[in-house]
């Protein structure tokens, strides 16, 4: 047997990640930096149609594009949470719905990687929990009273393959293939220990037989999970995410068959040789996978959501969710090119209505009414290139040095990096209490959120941003950065 990887989410760091969920902005423009000429009539137009990665600050994303409105889900540890908007660029502003908690202590902790699918007037809601021990993790699904993705649900039924009944098991996708349905997941096979598996099913909540087991490959021995389908040219295409996913190199492969054969004969599937989607280090991303499918409001695009991280370092914090658009190749598969920078400015999908925000950069350019003023000794430069935004940044560990943002709207969001040797900076709005926030991160991380303010009226604010010239014990020093702030009009 394989290697186990380690454990796929550090609570703490989820609970801390709870505390700005839905909350967030999209993130921003382009991995090179245009000069300030070209730049402004650039972004002016972009404002209202165009967004930027991430759409949220969990991993294990699942979406889709529902009556109007995107839906997502991400891991949250323990509870069930989904996002609701009618815009990409306004995905992370939404408030998050709780649509699960669980009191039965066999399957209320780490609830991890919740997918949901429509059959007939219901939602079914796929998840993996455990008891608190990593190893009893199992598959459950819930049903909603009604034809809304998020519910209220009920719980519904635990599945499990008759050859895997008492199995590790993670990572639930749904086949719909001639009418049938089929369990595909991630857990014990001959194979790895999460190896993928699909099993057949009566009904959305009931697996009717064994598990087939399916050698997929994946360049690294240790893990195949997440898969998920496309059904395009006469064939389905099935990725999944290999490697462990705190590892650099987590990545997607994928297989196929013909939509006519037998998904549980493992013989009919094809594997497609190397990674489809994969690390991209010239624009800072890592470890991109654990995905899933949706298509564009009006049903002429196809997207593609994963999560990855800004660092190369082995670790499972700085799991971000992000999109992109994917095409076909003339052969009929799919091709997900390379994953983009998270600053990297693109089209909303086809038909989305607009997101109605726009940013300030440190340098003072902006996309609507507002720019940034500098008091004290502060430095600047490009050394943070595809981390930052416009590819450049400043940064002051001098006491009493201030960054004061003007703009118009309802709420101001703080990005900027993340570093070892980053320390506590004293953050106000208009001129009222000041809240202290720390900028250090144990691993250097690009275009972390560093504050959210408070929703306000609609109007002129401003935000000032103090150096306060004191940082935690684990830190290195006391320096503060300011790379962008994002400001929502709605």
């Amino acid at each position: 047997m394989s290697p186990r990887p380690r454990p796929r989410l550090l609570l703490l760091a989820a609970a801390l990640l709870g505390l700005v969920l839905g909350l967030l902005p999209t993130a921003t423009v382009p991995a090179a930096a245009a000069s300030p000429a070209a730049a402004q009539p650039r972004a002016a137009a972009a404002a209202a149609g165009t967004f930027r990665n991430p759409l949220n600050t969990g991993p294990d994303p699942f979406m889709t594009h529902w009556n109007g409105a995107y839906y997502l889900t991400t891991t949250q540890g323990d509870s069930i949470k989904m996002w609701r908007s009618p815009s990409l660029g306004t995905l992370l502003t939404a408030d998050p719905v709780t649509v699960w908690t669980d009191t039965d202590p066999s399957r209320n902790r780490n609830m991890w990687a919740p997918e949901f699918y429509r059959f007939g007037d219901r939602w079914y809601l796929y998840y993996t929990a455990d008891d608190g021990i990593d190893e009893h993790h199992r598959l459950y699904v819930l049903e909603s009273e009604r034809d809304d993705p998020a519910g209220p649900y009920h719980f519904k039924a635990k599945l499990t393959p008759p050859n895997h009944a008492d199995d590790f098991a993670i990572d639930a996708g749904v086949l719909q293939l001639g009418g049938r349905l089929y369990l595909a997941y991630s857990g014990i096979n001959q194979y790895q220990h999460n190896g993928l598996n699909i099993a057949p099913m009566s009904n959305p909540y009931t697996v009717s037989g064994n598990a087939v087991a399916l050698d997929a490959a994946g360049g690294c021995p240790e893990v195949r999970e997440g898969p998920e389908f496309l059904y395009r040219n006469g064939r389905v295409w099935m990725t999944y995410s290999a490697c462990d996913t705190g590892k650099p190199d987590y990545q997607v492969w994928m297989m196929s068959m013909p939509l006519t054969a037998d998904p549980l004969v493992p013989g009919n599937w094809q594997q497609h040789q190397g990674a489809v989607f994969s690390r991209a280090d010239d624009r800072g991303v890592f470890g991109p996978g654990h995905h899933a499918f949706f298509r564009s409001p009006d049903g002429t695009e196809d997207w593609i959501v994963h999560h990855a991280k800004t660092t190369s370092q082995y670790t499972y914090s700085d799991r971000t969710t992000r999109a992109q658009k994917f095409t076909w190749r003339a052969d009929g598969s799919p091709d997900f090119g390379r994953p983009l920078a998270m600053g990297a400015t693109q089209d909303l999908p086809s038909g989305d209505p607009g997101s109605g925000n726009y940013w300030i950069n440190d340098d003072g350019r902006s996309s609507g009414p507002g720019g940034v003023t500098y008091t004290g000794s502060w430095n600047s430069g490009t050394g943070c290139a595809t981390q930052c935004f416009w590819s450049d940044d400043h940064w002051s560990d001098r006491a009493g040095a201030t960054a004061t943002f003007s703009f118009t709207g309802t709420r101001i969001v703080l990005l900027s990096v993340k570093d070892t040797g980053n320390g506590y900076a004293a953050v106000s709005v208009d001129g009222g209490p000041e809240q202290r926030v720390d900028f250090h991160g144990p691993i250097r991380v690009g275009e972390a959120v560093q504050y959210v303010s408070p929703r306000l009226p609609y109007g002129r604010h401003t935000l000032r941003v103090r150096v306060t010239g004191e940082h935690n014990s684990q830190s290195q020093a006391s320096f503060v950065s300011v790379d962008r702030a994002e400001v929502y009009v709605n």
